[in-house]
């Protein structure tokens, strides 16, 4: 007797829920009905990622965790939106690609425009945002890249694992543009997400130096010291500050 396997395909696509939100305060507060719209893609072990959709209709944001059973009890399915979101998902996707490249090859000016047309759709892009604040450094618009500074400085997905060669290049092109304060405040961001990098102490350790806060440079540097004894760059800090008696 033949026996048809039927392959299920994993799930991937567009869904609502409706929520109960707040809006207005005191005696003028409300509850209302909201639609969240959500990108969700089938992972494993019948678990889903479930990413909120901008006012573009672009993924963006923290990704949280349901199980397959839950989407389909809870979520909506809203296949009319699905080629929309996975269009814009390419364009972004294709234009960070376009702006890596030219910035690699050191046309900073058309770099800028490939990211920036990244941000129209998609402001939170981690790699966008990233790739304009090192354009704006390598031309010296010191002012520009304070703005973009700030904007990546409160995504959390900036510092995540995903984007570790991007923030520390990050963090390396704001000290050397002598931006010690924001250099500073970056890898102190990253260590509240990551607080286990010594790499992470180390350059928060070298921004200290930079700025002569022997202080702090050395709490910096003791800690990436504990994470690794090794770290060779750490022990000349340390030995340096050791020899000079400034901690």
């Amino acid at each position: 007797m033949d026996i048809t396997m039927i392959t299920v395909s994993p799930i991937e696509g567009v869904f609502s829920i409706e929520r109960m939100a707040k809006i207005g305060t005191g005696t003028t507060a409300r509850r209302v009905k909201q639609t969240a719209l959500y990108y969700a893609r089938e992972v494993e072990n019948d678990m889903v990622e479930l990413q909120g959709l901008n006012n573009k209709h672009v993924p963006f944001g923290e990704v949280e965790t349901v199980t397959k059973d839950q989407l389909l009890a809870d979520y909506l399915p809203m296949p009319q939106l699905y080629n929309e979101v996975i269009g814009n998902l390419r364009k972004v996707q294709k234009s960070v690609a376009r702006g890596d490249k030219f910035r690699k090859r050191g046309e900073n000016f058309t770099a800028e425009y490939e990211y920036a047309n990244a941000l129209n759709l998609d402001e939170q892009n981690v790699r966008a945002n990233f790739g304009i604040g090192l354009c704006l450094l390598a031309r010296n618009e010191d002012d520009k890249a304070r703005k973009v500074f700030d904007r990546i400085i409160k995504i959390d997905s900036a510092f995540g694992e995903d984007h570790k060669h991007l923030f520390n290049e990050y963090g390396i092109a704001l000290r050397q543009k002598k931006l010690t304060g924001q250099a500073v405040d970056y890898y102190k961001r990253a260590l509240d997400l990551a607080d286990d990098d010594e790499n992470l102490w180390y350059n928060l350790a070298r921004a200290q130096f930079d700025r002569q806060d022997w202080a702090k440079c050395g709490e910096a540097v003791s800690r990436c010291m504990a994470l690794d004894p090794t770290h060779p760059e750490g022990k000349k800090i340390l030995d340096y500050l050791t020899k000079k008696g400034l901690i």
